[in-house]
């Protein structure tokens, strides 16, 4: 059962969007105030004609951008019409009490989870990324205009413009020396890629981001895992050009931040969009100053030589070897260490990861860099516990001393092989950051993320272990009032409870009562939820996919096996089970061997796996 076949399997983790919003990598940030405010004055009825809107919905609600009531109203309401216009009363009241959240907004229903769903904020998202909103603005304005003076100012305005599209064509060819124009026909006949959703542009395409207007002042780039904005005008000085985490760097010392060299190479380090700005350069896009060497040159020529007798070729030649990046400029020995280097550098992208497996003996856990502070450092996840890295090498149980910057081994190599090349970093004693100094200890044993969708928001920790949820993300879904000074999840609920369940034969299980198993079904749907990240799985596919109906004639997905549970539908565990297994087996007909019929037989292999494990099938 395949979900809008034209997507490609996705890995997406709410801790690399935390890293690029932390980093400041968010391409709204080139939009001010009034442009997101106007744009979105201009599109809430267009948001509104949204088929099925409740996960555009619950994503507003998690980031506390609709108010209880009139959520709980709309999701309520059957009639389509009613339903669109609920959706534009709650954009009303968006734009006229929490106007200054408009970025937030935007923010919120860019994600990738919610462009996948719904193609009208992917098309919104590319108008705000191509600058083409303001094209729109404009003629709005325009409208405005008394309707006698309108067609002859109109007619005035669209010469002029053509004139400056013009003139603006040509300085912009003279200026980046002929490069190539993001309005050329060459560009639009691409072929068109599957769509990553990070910056597209029309037709799915993956577009060249550095020709756009939004950013011809600025760039995004990314060294490793450090992302950071470029500054066009400072790196065409020299100076420090580029922006991460608060701090300027110049591009060299952007590279060494990244741990990914001593800088020297930084044009092939540096990408923009995955490209080098080594291309970026060379096509005219960027103006980067030629490195000089002349004076070093002048200094081992013959006393005799004067500069008056260099000839235009070897002025053309020392030019020509200052500006070549390859070349060391103290000699072979130097260029064999950088290119060691470089073999080492390529053997360590395999710990820049976000989370690195570590092991300590024989415990092993996840360690979170975005966790990682110090040997106090709640950064290390196992299967029940947060530990720091000194509380990790106390689990393993070999009765000696041990420190945790020898012991704990992340892909062979000791922490402290990890911080001497800046893969960790140890804060000061002296930082007051909230890693160093939460202003609640207890926030540290519990995960940052929903265990089961992968995303932050409003979250409800379990008391028993890390896990936390959103409130509909869990089954049963979680209320407020429900909840109790010592909730446990449905994880530890049925931890507790199945050391008093006895072995039973398959027959057994299927012929058995839904209603005295609903906590294990729930288990099951719960893992389903989890391993389906992209959310293949979990909606009616009839109304994603063309003709899907005609291939399928019962189509099934988690959201209606939910629902079906939760209403008493099923009477023995045998119906359950067999909804689940049709999900599956459709996905099998309609896709057999491509991406998404795989996707669909990893997860049918863990559900009979789980299902055998939490009944005890002998």
């Amino acid at each position: 059962m395949p979900m809008m076949p034209m997507l490609p399997p996705l890995n997406i983790t709410v801790a690399v969007i935390a890293q690029e919003e932390m980093n400041g990598m968010d391409p709204l940030d080139f939009l001010s105030h009034e442009e997101l405010s106007r744009f979105f004055h201009c599109k809430k009825t267009e948001i509104s004609c949204m088929e099925e809107p409740y996960t555009f919905l619950n994503q507003l609600r998690d980031h506390d951008l609709v108010p209880e009531h009139l959520y709980r109203k709309v999701i309520k309401i059957k009639c389509k019409s009613k339903r669109q216009d609920g959706v534009y009363e709650i954009l009303d009241w968006l734009e006229k009490e929490r106007g200054e959240c408009v970025k937030l907004f935007w923010t919120c229903v860019f994600k990738n989870h919610i462009l996948q769903k719904y193609s009208v904020l992917r098309l919104l998202r590319n108008s705000l990324l191509d600058g083409s909103f303001r094209c729109y603005m404009v003629r709005h304005d325009v409208k405005e205009l008394s309707k006698n003076k309108q067609d002859s100012i109109q007619s005035r305005e669209d010469k002029a413009d053509r004139k400056k599209r013009k003139k603006s064509s040509e300085e912009t060819e003279e200026q980046e020396e002929a490069g190539p124009s993001p309005f050329s026909n060459r560009s639009q006949k691409k072929p068109a890629k599957k769509p990553a959703f990070t910056t597209t542009s029309r037709k799915g395409e993956k577009a060249d981001i550095w020709m756009w207007d939004l950013y011809k002042t600025h760039l995004p780039v990314t060294c490793g895992d450090k992302e950071g904005t470029l500054d066009r005008k400072k790196l065409a000085r020299r100076g420090k050009s580029i922006q991460s985490q608060g701090q300027w760097f110049s591009a060299g010392e952007f590279v060494r931040f990244a741990g990914k060299g001593n800088g020297r190479r930084w044009k092939q380090r540096i990408l923009c969009q995955n490209t080098p700005l080594q291309r970026l350069i060379e096509e005219g896009h960027l103006q980067c100053p030629v490195r000089r060497h002349n004076q070093k040159n002048q200094k081992i020529q013959p006393p005799d030589c004067s500069s008056e007798d260099s000839s235009p070729e070897s002025v053309s030649s020392v030019e020509t070897e200052g500006s070549r990046e390859d070349l060391d400029e103290e000699g072979t020995l130097r260029q064999e260490e950088e290119e060691d280097d470089d073999e080492e550098e390529d053997s360590q992208s395999k710990f820049h990861n976000f989370a690195l497996p570590v092991r300590c003996g024989s415990v092993s856990g996840v360690l979170y860099r975005s966790r990682f502070a110090g040997p106090l450092s709640k950064s290390i996840r196992t299967e029940e516990h947060w530990f720091s890295p000194e509380e990790f090498v106390m689990q393993e149980l070999t009765p000696r001393e041990r420190d945790w910057k020898e012991d704990i081994l992340c892909h062979g190599k000791t922490f402290n092989y990890l911080i001497k090349k800046k893969i960790l970093y140890v804060h000061s004693l002296q930082c007051r950051c909230v890693l160093c100094c939460p202003e609640n200890k207890m926030d540290q044993e519990n995960d940052d993320v929903c265990f089961i969708c992968n995303s932050a928001g409003n979250l409800v920790c379990c008391d028993e272990c890390p896990r936390a949820f959103h409130h509909h993300c869990h089954l049963p879904v979680l209320q407020d009032n429900t909840l109790g000074s010592n909730w446990l999840c449905t994880f530890c609920v049925l931890k507790t409870n199945e050391r008093l369940w006895i072995p039973m034969t398959i027959e057994g299980v299927l012929k058995s009562l839904v209603s005295g198993n609903i906590l294990r079904c729930e288990y099951l749907l719960l893992n389903l939820y989890k391993e389906d990240s992209l959310c293949v799985f979990t909606q009616d596919p009839s109304e994603t996919i063309p003709r899907y109906t005609r291939v399928i004639s019962k189509p099934m997905w988690l959201d209606q096996v939910t629902n079906k549970l939760h209403n008493k539908e099923y009477r023995t565990v045998r119906e359950f089970v067999g909804d689940v297994r049709l999900i599956f087996q459709n996905c099998r007909i309609f896709n057999e061997d491509n991406e998404f019929g795989e996707m669909g037989a990893r997860l049918s292999e863990i559900f009979e796996r789980e299902f055998h494990t939490v009944f005890k099938i002998e």
